[in-house]
């Protein structure tokens, strides 16, 4: 370990949490907007999604404050929301545009010590077992101190379209083997063919690596991204735990996932099986699986009346909804907006709300 390396008091190398909390969550218009993104709304319970990632850290005591990656029109509300779950973060930094997922992974890492671990978490997930994450990420972790970048592996139990596969290869330690290939959003037909080979599971886009080791990948597959990441952070300013990088240096940097820029195209990848109830709430049909329904499989919050329907989301804020002999739909109005969908077609919520975008 180098001597600039910090430990986490037990003579380990530390974990260092990476909370991503940049996305747009576009897939559930209209709750999710601009200057509202889903990781700041209570969709699963009372307390928001990005306080359900922090409250998990708990699971890892042993963890370092996190870094929390937002944008710099969320930082208020971020501040607000991490001090009512109690998290004092170690470095807020406020992205001034969205650029995916590789240069906030990026920002972090040069904000890090090169032997940390960053256990990268997106902040609107839902984990119903945060313990069986806690150790898959104590698993995995002496394989990412010699330098594999890990991802965590849920089990694939359904042909799901929305979720990122991983083919599961040899063997590394146990629980942890070598990540053999990637298949993205693949077609029905082949997601079911993925289900049934019983050696893939679904990618949660949850990451453990060193920060070293994921900015040299970086260098080697993505340069511009670590290349603009570092410039942006030398040509921005900080101000107590807010970071915030030259915005015209850092809107130059590519848009691109971590997944297409390094763990797709890099060797000494692995994959650490974490059977934690894992959801990446990325649909209004992913959002009606975990939530509460009542007798007739209706899931309704706010002034709702369901009378005679069955399998339905339903959300009203600020108005009335009744719906009345309907199967099987989601249901979104808000003041401004109404939302309405077969459940199976959820997924194509995003292209509404881009649709809409564009007519404005």
């Amino acid at each position: 370990m180098d001597r600039g390396a910090k430990e986490d008091g037990r003579g380990g190398t530390r974990i260092v949490p990476v909370i991503l909390s940049g996305g747009a969550g576009t897939r559930l218009w209209p709750l999710s907007r601009p200057g509202r993104p889903k990781q700041l709304l209570p969709l699963a319970e009372a307390r928001t999604m990005l306080q359900l990632t922090l409250a998990r850290l708990a699971c890892l005591p042993e963890a370092a404050p996190p870094i929390i990656v937002a944008a710099e029109s969320d930082a208020a509300e971020i501040g607000r929301q991490a001090a009512e779950a109690g998290v004092a973060p170690a470095a807020l930094i406020l992205e001034p545009v969205a650029r995916n997922t590789a240069p906030a992974i990026a920002l972090a890492a040069l904000s890090a010590e090169p032997d940390d671990l960053l256990l990268v978490m997106p902040s609107d997930h839902v984990i119903a077992r945060p313990e069986a994450l806690a150790d898959a990420v104590r698993a995995a972790a002496p394989l990412a101190a010699e330098g594999w970048l890990v991802t965590f592996g849920v089990p694939a139990t359904a042909p799901e379209t929305g979720y990122g596969y991983i083919r599961r290869g040899a063997s590394l330690a146990p629980g942890v083997e070598a990540a053999a290939a990637f298949v993205e959003k693949p077609a029905i037909e082949v997601a079911t063919a993925l289900v049934a080979s019983g050696d893939h599971a679904w990618n949660s886009g949850i990451f453990l690596f060193r920060a070293a080791t994921i900015l040299d990948a970086l260098r080697e597959f993505a340069p511009q991204v670590r290349d603009g990441a570092a410039a942006a952070l030398a040509g921005g300013s900080r101000d107590g735990e807010a970071i915030r990088p030259d915005t015209a240096v850092f809107g130059r940097s590519p848009s691109i996932s971590i997944d297409y820029a390094v763990m797709e195209r890099a060797q000494h990848i692995a994959v650490a099986a974490a059977d934690m109830g894992w959801s990446d709430v990325g649909s209004f049909e992913a959002l009606y699986r975990i939530v509460a329904r009542d007798g007739a499989g209706n899931s309704c919050e706010g002034d709702v009346l369901a009378l005679g329907a069955r399998d339905c989301l339903i959300r009203g804020e600020g108005v009335t909804v009744a719906a009345i002999d309907v199967e099987g739909l989601v249901i979104v109005a808000t003041a401004d907006a109404v939302l309405v969908a077969r459940r199976e077609s959820s997924q194509r919520v995003s292209e509404a709300a881009r649709l809409l975008k564009e007519r404005d």
